[in-house]
This record gives C-alpha cells, sequence and structure tokens, in this order.
C-alpha cells in the first residue's frame, strides 16, 4: 500500500492507500490541493471533473479518517464515525485520525495531498 500526507493547515496526517484501481487512479493525479467542502457535519467533499473507475459497496459503518469515492467522481473525507446506508468505493485511511476533526473544523477547508 502507498502512503500519502494529508496537509490541513499546520497540521499532516498520514494515510494508506487501499490496493485497488480506484486507490491507484488517485494516486497518480497527486500532488493536489484542493478545496472541500462541508456536509453534514461529519465529512468534506471534492467533486472531480472526471469520473474513477470505482467498485461501490455499502460500507455500514464509516470511521473517521476513512477516504472514498462516492458517484464516481466524489472524493470524500470523512472526520466523524458513524453509520451509513450509502456505497462508497474506499481508497484509504489516515493512520491515526486524532485532531482530524479539529484540523478540518466546521467550513469549508483546503486540503493538499502529495505521496509520502
Amino acid at each position: 500500500m502507498k502512503a500519502i500526507n494529508l496537509a490541513i493547515g499546520a497540521k499532516t496526517f498520514t494515510a494508506a492507500l487501499s490496493d485497488n484501481q480506484t486507490a491507484k487512479e488517485f494516486a497518480a493525479r497527486l500532488p493536489l490541493s484542493i478545496k472541500m467542502t462541508e456536509m453534514n457535519g461529519n465529512e468534506k467533499y471534492h467533486r472531480f471533473d472526471t469520473n474513477f473507475a470505482t467498485n461501490d459497496k455499502i460500507v455500514g459503518n464509516v470511521e473517521a479518517g476513512d477516504l472514498m469515492i462516492w458517484s464516481s467522481s466524489y472524493l470524500v473525507l470523512f472526520y466523524k464515525s458513524f453509520d451509513s446506508s450509502y456505497s462508497y468505493t474506499k481508497i484509504g485511511r489516515i493512520d491515526d485520525a486524532s485532531g482530524l476533526a479539529e484540523a478540518v473544523g466546521a467550513g469549508d477547508v483546503e486540503i493538499s495531498f502529495s505521496v509520502k
């Protein structure tokens, strides 16, 4: 699995990418700095102009630190854990999500992704 960094303000998180085609396509776009939009008080998302190859599954439980693709073109970073009936393709997970909710804050946020 490939490791990546997520820089959010002064805080940097390390994540391990999943071993799937979607994660490989995401890694090929790095480095990348994007604005992620607040949604539902538990996630940030960014819509890409192009689709990823996906293999969506109902995840049931989302964990803080999960990185997933929804609807083929939306990158979603979850900063709180909760139950979900939505389908996603998991592309990775932050190794230690403590402090993630504070780092992303309540509104939209700029996040830089890079290969570690």
